[in-house]
């Protein structure tokens, strides 16, 4: 019980900060590679060090009679904590570090609200290797300990979204050269998140090196994380980046692919998927609109009977049913729109992101909100024009045929990781704005009998590149 309770404090102080100490092994295995040869040429940083264990490795490689001189020569470690400072200096004694010289190059410092200008006058150029703090402005808003963070995002800092976002730009304010930067993978696949920020920051800096991890990296969170290899430009310049990228799978499964982040969607990777609805948008798109709020009931009370669940109310593993009395109205328009979009994998195959039935997933007519709307809770649809029953289930299957193909393809990079677990695959979130965009590529306004027949029979086949072609045919025949 203790030890329960111990967890508990060390969790929400680690959360409140934002911190997740990185292993040697993160180190060893994934960044020493890629600078071992070049271990003299550098004043090695880590403005967020924790315990030191992304930089005081690198002295198992400098010889017993060089060390200290290195030492003092070649690394600074900087941390918020005390704690972290003390432990940094035990750390470096471990390697023949002698206190005094360690004092004087780990210090306590706060690095998120300036940059240690003198480190740019030192004899060697800086390179920046760390681990930094990460903290979503949405967790720092809710919480009242966390809220002193948000001065860091005033003024010039206005539209960033995390802590590590912060310590990135300010590296690019300071003109550092060469970074190496652990931060949650919504860099890449983030779009509300990080869209700013990535053509902020791309601008300035090439990305020559990637490595994704969608394996349980730190003890205290499920965040994803990647590993950024970072280097400026000569110039500032927004064009495609391209580069190699490596990504750690479960069961130590690994893919390496060649990756472009290309300017027109806001270096978000998995692009290909929105060249697709760019290109698919149909001339006359379905309005969509979501939620079966409170307040609409109350305004349409009235005596007709309708059972819904209550998305704000889960017990038992279940949502709870509840019965709403309304006018003839809305009735009819919870009735005739059938589909609801689950946002968030469950895990399994069959729990999958994407569009439902909600009479056949959850035996009743509708989805109510009776509080707060949440973007990860099954969420009714609603269509305008009015479409069938029998169309609404083409949609639902040419939209999940067409999210499932992009998955496979892009090993559903163009969705966000949502958290790690232990499920079958990687998690992910599915947003409302992709919702509503896959939707408008539904060519409703063709849908005579011998279409509908053909595209059932594509989705069936799982003829994807046919399918593209009949999109292509109604589109051309619209404009």
């Amino acid at each position: 019980m203790g030890n329960n309770i111990g967890d508990s404090i060390e969790i929400n102080h680690r959360r409140s900060l934002g911190v997740h100490l990185t292993s040697k092994d993160i180190f060893i295995n994934y960044i020493f590679p890629e600078i071992q040869d070049k271990l003299w040429e550098y004043k090695w940083i880590d403005l967020f060090a924790g315990e030191g264990n992304l930089i005081l490795p690198i002295l198992n490689s400098i010889s017993p009679s060089k060390r200290i001189q290195f030492f003092k020569d070649h690394i600074y470690l900087y941390d918020i904590q005390p704690v972290m400072v003390k432990n940094c200096v035990i750390n470096a004694k471990n390697y023949g570090i002698p206190s005094e010289v360690a004092n004087k190059n780990i210090n306590l410092r706060d690095n998120l609200e300036s940059f240690p200008d003198f480190l740019n006058n030192t004899k060697f150029p800086v390179f920046h290797i760390t681990n930094p703090p990460y903290l979503y402005l949405g967790y720092i808003q809710k919480h009242k300990e966390t809220q002193k963070y948000l001065e860091f995002f005033k003024g010039k800092n206005n539209g960033y979204q995390d802590l590590y976002q912060i310590a990135m730009i300010n590296d690019l304010r300071n003109e550092i050269t060469n970074l190496i930067y652990i931060i949650p993978s919504n860099f890449l696949y983030g779009a509300s998140v990080s869209n700013k920020f990535r053509k902020d920051f791309l601008k300035y800096y090439n990305i020559t090196k990637m490595t994704i991890f969608e394996t349980k990296v730190f003890e205290y969170t499920g965040t994803n994380i990647c590993i950024g290899f970072f280097k400026r430009k000569k110039a500032p310049k927004s064009e495609n980046l391209k580069f190699k990228g490596v990504k750690i799978k479960k069961e130590n499964v690994i893919l390496e692919k060649e990756y472009e982040l290309k300017t027109e969607f806001n270096y978000r990777a998995g692009s290909e998927i929105d060249e697709f609805l760019k290109k698919f948008l149909v001339q006359k798109p379905l309005k969509v609109n979501y939620y079966l709020l409170k307040q609409e009931v109350l305004q349409n009370d009235g005596d007709n009977e309708i059972t819904v669940i209550d998305a704000n109310n889960y017990q038992n593993n279940k949502y709870q049913k509840i019965i709403l009395f309304i006018n003839d109205e809305l009735k009819e328009r919870i009735r005739s729109n059938i589909l609801y979009v689950r946002t968030v994998d469950t895990g399994s195959y069959k729990g999958r992101v994407g569009l439902g039935i909600i009479s056949e997933d959850f035996k009743v007519d509708g989805i109510y909100v009776s509080g707060n709307t949440y973007r990860t809770h099954p969420i009714q649809v609603f269509f305008e024009p009015k479409i069938t029953p029998d169309e609404q289930k083409l949609l639902k299957d040419y939209f999940n045929f067409i999210l499932e193909s992009f998955r496979e393809k892009l090993d559903s990079e163009f969705l966000t990781t949502y958290k790690y677990s232990d499920a079958e695959y990687t998690r992910k979130y599915l947003g409302l704005t992709q919702v509503r965009k896959l939707i408008q590529t539904f060519p409703y306004s063709k849908l005579n009998y011998n279409f509908k027949e053909k595209l059932k029979d594509l989705i069936v086949n799982k003829n994807f590149n046919s399918i593209l072609e009949l999109l292509k045919a109604s589109k051309d025949k619209s404009n």
